[in-house]
């Protein structure tokens, strides 16, 4: 396939992308970004984490879509939509020790030119989202805001290391099993009903 040397499959520099010549040229784009290269993302990684530098891969495509204008006509109208793919070190806030964290993004944007056009932009769609274009759009910070909302409210494994699972595991087990012993020792009102029942008959011939 023979590209264009004017319109690159990549941007040259994805801080400063030409947001609206990417979307009404349906250009595509792709690259990775270091957590080294994105402070907030990188503010919320342990100190003692393996790894404090990990690698996001990211995809851009641009596209325009027909949509009805103030004035009855269609006019196309510019769209991005972004994927971004890989895994952060955060925090465990049950057992406190660092853990990856893998992290998806998926996300489709209204292009729109002033603050002003994406409040007013109806909110009816909410596989869409609305993003301010430019000429020299920074498609980092925008990637970066996208992992930052994707991460969990309350970062923790799925499986604590054993150690701190066993100690956690056995309180559990614990109270379990002391439930389960309380329940033992309450007499089942229905096996005392029953007692009573076949012990009627004994007692009368008593």
């Amino acid at each position: 396939m023979t590209q264009n040397p004017g319109k690159p499959a990549s941007p040259a520099d994805p801080r400063a992308l030409d947001l609206y010549d990417f979307a009404t040229s349906g250009r595509q784009a792709a690259g990775a970004l270091r957590v080294s290269q994105m402070p907030r993302m990188l503010a919320e990684v342990p100190a003692d984490a393996p790894d404090r530098d990990t690698v996001f891969t990211w995809q851009g495509e641009g596209s325009t879509q027909p949509e009805l204008q103030d004035d009855g006509t269609e006019a196309p109208q510019p769209y991005l939509r972004l994927a971004v793919h890989g895994s952060v070190y955060l925090l465990c806030q049950r057992c406190l020790t660092p853990y990856s964290q893998h992290v998806d993004v998926d996300a489709t944007y209204r292009i729109v030119a002033t603050e002003e056009e994406a409040d007013e932009f109806p909110l009816d769609d909410d596989e869409v989202d609305v993003i301010v274009g430019s000429r020299q759009f920074d498609l980092v910070d925008l990637i970066e805001e996208e992992l930052l909302l994707s991460l969990p409210l309350v970062p923790k494994h799925n499986v604590c290391p054993e150690v701190h699972e066993s100690l956690l595991a056995g309180s559990d087990d614990e109270a379990d099993e002391g439930g389960a012993q309380d329940e033992a020792e309450k007499p089942n009102p229905f096996a005392v009903l029953g007692k009573l029942k076949s012990g009627g008959p004994d007692d009368k011939k008593h």
